[in-house]
């Protein structure tokens, strides 16, 4: 089997390996052990650094061919988009007219290209990991919605399973609730207890982007700090806030328990989560956010905003807490657990339970189903 992916991500290369970011390589590692061939239509970018949580393709049969990432934020993108559109969209066909199995990795720009390229393609088998907010309620960019129109109609997208995350009403039959996974059956361990009788510990692990709102953790733990709470946090990742964030803290003096550390491992993240009480993540729109999952995997709490399908997994606040963006909300629903050690402890087992459903194992199964 030749297996098509089309993708946005971006890509390095290391003498015959490429690189990219590491979640999503690992689930596309699982794909790739039950094919023959491998082609990717992906941005490759000259020169890029690989970064710690950059890992390489598991596959001895790959044929990368590169096109050009592009964005329409200014004018003189927009004019280079114009120009290397038509170059994408026939490498896409030429590609897809090779393939055995065409995988689309949406949202994206790359990914709206490929939803309108399968709609000539209707006999191939096909699938289509929407990795963001499938909420139809939810307000989204015109080429996201564009990507879930084209995905839903059947008329136009013939053979293909469309995996999305969250169990959402009205939907056509070829939109399947679907889930990721990080770990395996048998990296269940027992997870240690956390009391309340030292330091309550939180942890921030994602991008520092305005999407996460770094700042509103920051300002959280500061706000319950100063209500005597005995808190520290911890924030995992780097990006465009990072000078934004050490300079709130520099300013208001909270680096005595608040810390930034940038990009480590997954290793090292999986230790965070089994000794952080809790995991906050404010963000303004997710998919099925993994970091959520792994710290309910190992006890660590998380403390998520009401979008796309968290409410789902957290059942509506039993397995965490949910919260509006707000300093106020978050900080109300915080101390309601704090107060309470046997709230805390309920709900941690439960979100333990749960999320040790959906483990790597499972997972391989279902996809096997989709090949």
């Amino acid at each position: 089997m030749n297996f098509l992916i089309i993708t946005h991500v971006l890509h390095a290369k290391k003498k015959a390996e490429f690189f990219a970011y590491a979640p999503y390589v690992k689930e596309m590692n699982l794909w790739l052990k039950y094919v023959d061939n491998v082609t990717i239509v992906a941005p490759l970018l000259p020169n890029k650094e690989i970064r710690p949580i950059d890992i390489a393709y598991e596959h001895d049969q790959i044929d990368f061919r590169p096109i050009p990432a592009f964005n329409l934020l200014s004018i003189k993108s927009s004019l280079k988009t114009l120009l290397v559109l038509p170059i994408i969209f026939f490498r896409i066909i030429g590609a897809m007219r090779k393939a055995n199995h065409i995988h689309l990795r949406c949202p994206g720009n790359i990914g709206l290209l490929g939803c309108v390229a399968q709609i000539f393609f209707p006999s191939k088998t096909k699938t289509a990991k929407y990795a963001g907010n499938w909420d139809p309620n939810s307000k989204q960019p015109l080429s996201y919605r564009l990507q879930k129109r084209i995905l839903s109609t059947t008329f136009l997208t013939k053979n293909m399973s469309v995996l999305v995350y969250g169990n959402w009403k009205n939907q056509t039959k070829n939109i399947k609730s679907f889930f990721t996974a990080t770990y395996r059956n048998t990296d269940k361990e027992a997870v240690s207890i956390r009391k309340f009788d030292g330091i309550v510990k939180f942890s921030f692990v994602g991008s520092l982007s305005k999407g996460k709102r770094p700042l509103l953790a920051v300002q959280t733990i500061s706000e319950l700090k100063k209500r005597t709470y005995n808190v520290r946090l911890d924030i995992y990742g780097d990006g465009a806030m990072r000078n934004e964030l050490e300079s709130y803290i520099e300013k208001n003096k909270l680096q005595e328990y608040i810390t930034l550390h940038g990009n480590v491992v997954a290793e090292s993240i999986k230790e965070v989560h089994k000794t952080a009480h809790f995991t906050i993540l404010p963000s303004k729109s997710e998919g099925w956010p993994k970091v959520v999952a792994e710290a309910m995997f190992w006890g660590s709490l998380p403390i998520v905003t009401k979008i796309s399908c968290i409410p789902y997994m957290l059942d509506e606040g039993n397995r965490g807490i949910l919260i509006e963006p707000t300093v106020e909300s978050a900080v109300a629903e915080i101390e309601n657990v704090l107060q309470s050690e046997e709230k805390y402890q309920q709900k941690v087992e439960s979100a333990i339970a749960w999320s040790r459903v959906y483990t790597l194992d499972t997972f391989e199964e279902e996809l096997k189903s989709l090949l």
